[in-house]
């Protein structure tokens, strides 16, 4: 690993950033912002929520149709332009007089944050690796648990110091000044595939094909895991965002509830690496039925939940799933549908992620208003991660025997 680390070292460093900083544009970093947010805009939970969910489903429309950029543009250029674009909506956030106003800025950083970040950052990683694709993929997603890890207590405390308004010209400084320089020193080479032969046949996926969209979505692989790749972000999104009416219901404090970042983001990091060496070493097609177990296991346990300890548990259990869900994403889909279309087939992969994210808010917000509570909302949804585990047993054992040589 660390020979591996140290011959990749400004290519790993350039997706950990992306999935980094990234983190401006995540749920959980919006919401640290929601109560002012809420405050200064007169939002009630279910109006907050529609906003972000319509705004959700903005980004991942205009993602949709300028995913496969990262398939014909430049890195180093792409990213430029996505970077500045990401630093506008920050600093749009930070001078939003209205609904219309705030409502722009979250479609632009759900865009650039949770939308092309993270896509430019695997897709960069599976198109650049080949054997060792797995590990490739868990280190630069290491970046989201690290920001999970570090940001929220920087931004709370600024928050409380200099107001939410100023602290997101912070986040708008930070990328302009600090994420921008970066990328264009660590993008200043190209990079060619590690371990791949220069054939192009080499990247083939499934039936030695190179997968488009149009041929991803007609075969019964697609419909078969779209619940799994749906459910991971869906739960990740609202177990942060729903976190005030989780402490309301609960009785705790968000002061409280606060270090369970850190479980969250160490638990990731660690399943992230496993579940990398994992796709390496058995195929990331065998880990399909592993993925949301923890999850589940995570929101069952929210639910009878009294002492806040409980919650460091939740998170993480739930940071398991997180993290190889991350890793096993980023390794099947170049895996089973190939690297020439990769941009374009993950951003249809990301697209889906970002409604997912953007449904999540908009629905336990209305369910709570209507007087369901998210803990007692997450019981439901354990059960539905131990139920997909189950279905997908046989949707493994299929694609093992498909993709076999």
């Amino acid at each position: 690993m660390l020979s591996f680390l140290t011959a990749n070292a400004r290519w790993l460093s350039t997706g950990f950033l992306l999935t980094f900083a990234s983190s401006f544009g995540q749920t959980w970093f919006i919401s640290l912002f929601a109560g002012e947010v809420r405050a200064a805009h007169g939002l009630s939970n279910g109006g907050w929520g529609g906003l972000y969910t319509i705004a959700t489903l903005a980004s991942a429309a205009l993602l949709f149709s300028r995913g496969a950029l990262v398939d014909t543009m430049r890195l180093s250029r792409l990213a430029l332009l996505v970077s500045l674009l990401f630093a506008l909506a920050a600093g749009i956030m930070a001078f939003s007089v209205n609904v219309w106003m705030l409502g722009l800025g979250v479609f632009l950083l759900r865009f650039c944050g949770q939308g092309m970040f993270p896509h430019m950052s695997i897709t960069s990683m599976g198109r650049w690796f080949h054997a060792t694709r797995g590990r490739a993929v868990a280190i630069a997603s290491m970046g989201h648990p690290l920001g999970e890890a570090v940001l929220p207590l920087i931004f709370v405390a600024l928050i409380g110091g200099i107001g939410w308004r100023m602290a997101w010209g912070v986040a708008a400084g930070a990328i302009l000044f600090v994420v921008i320089p970066l990328l264009m020193v660590l993008l200043a080479q190209d990079r060619q595939p590690s371990g791949e032969a220069q054939s192009p046949e080499a990247s083939a996926g499934l039936n030695s094909a190179h997968w488009t969209r149009g041929m991803l979505v007609r075969h019964w692989l697609f419909w078969a895991i779209l619940p799994l790749i749906l459910t991971p972000p869906f739960i990740g999104t609202v177990l942060f965002f729903q976190q005030v009416n989780i402490a309301e219901v609960k009785g705790w404090t968000l002061a409280q509830m606060a270090p369970g970042y850190v479980f969250w983001a160490s638990v990731s990091v660690v399943s992230a690496l496993v579940a990398g060496w994992a796709c390496d070493r058995f195929g990331p097609e065998r880990l399909l039925p592993l993925v949301v177990v923890p999850m589940g296991a995570a929101l069952l346990l929210l639910g009878p939940a009294e002492g806040y300890q409980v919650w460091f548990a939740v998170l993480a259990i739930g940071g398991v799933s997180m993290g190889a869900a991350n890793a096993f994403l980023g390794a099947f889909l170049p895996r089973v549908y190939g690297t020439r279309h990769l941009g374009a087939v993950r951003s249809l992969q990301t697209v889906i992620m970002v409604v997912s994210t953007a449904i999540g808010p908009g629905v336990t917000g209305v369910l709570i208003d209507a007087g369901v509570a998210f803990p007692v909302q997450g019981v439901g949804l354990g059960l539905w991660c131990l139920g997909l585990s189950a279905v997908m047993v046989p949707v493994s054992m299929r694609l093992a025997r498909e993709l076999r040589p």
